[in-house]
């Protein structure tokens, strides 16, 4: 039987702050990438074309081209089969992007962390009887309050609404 590779794919530039890029993959991840320290690692050196990539206002030109980064301000060729040169752009394949990359921490997730564990002990509950109304366990909440667990949106809701008998409200916002 046929195994399907997954290939990740860049779908969205997030935010390029410094020489950091943060990307929005395919499987739902958001993910930053430091281009200095990716160039390095491969071995590309200030003193080529790409070497340019060492200058924030450089690497602050990247576009989203295929699903990868790419950089047309990079003077780069390739020698074609007839001989004859094409100038392409510098690019960085998004499996080489993931694989260089951290996972962004939300600032969102670890403020429901603080706002379950400020509700918890407001209510006066000890994550032990927190974890035994909600239908979890005391390891489970200390983690979801230290950030350190991700979160569902039905197990958040069980939390609040069945543990901490309060109501879960959410709101999507514009961008800042």
């Amino acid at each position: 039987m046929r195994r399907k590779i997954k290939i990740p794919r860049v779908l969205k530039i997030r935010e390029i702050r410094g020489s950091g890029i943060s990307l929005v993959f395919n499987n739902g991840e958001s993910r930053t990438v430091d281009v200095c320290q990716l160039l390095k690692h491969i071995g590309i050196s200030e003193s080529v074309a790409a070497g340019i990539l060492y200058r924030d206002e450089e690497i602050a030109r990247a576009e989203l081209r295929n699903n990868t980064l790419s950089w047309p301000n990079v003077e780069q060729y390739i020698t074609r089969k007839n001989g004859e040169k094409q100038r392409v752009p510098f690019e960085i394949g998004a499996d080489v992007l993931y694989a260089f990359s951290i996972p962004d921490r939300l600032q969102d997730a670890s403020r429901i962390g603080s706002m379950i564990r400020k509700a918890r002990v407001a209510s006066g509950f000890t994550q032990e009887e927190l974890a035994r109304k909600s239908g979890t366990t005391r390891t489970y909440i200390s983690r979801i309050e230290n950030n350190r667990s991700d979160l569902e949106l039905a197990t958040l809701q069980k939390i609040v609404e069945t543990g901490l008998e309060k109501r879960l409200v959410i709101t999507i916002n514009d961008k800042r």
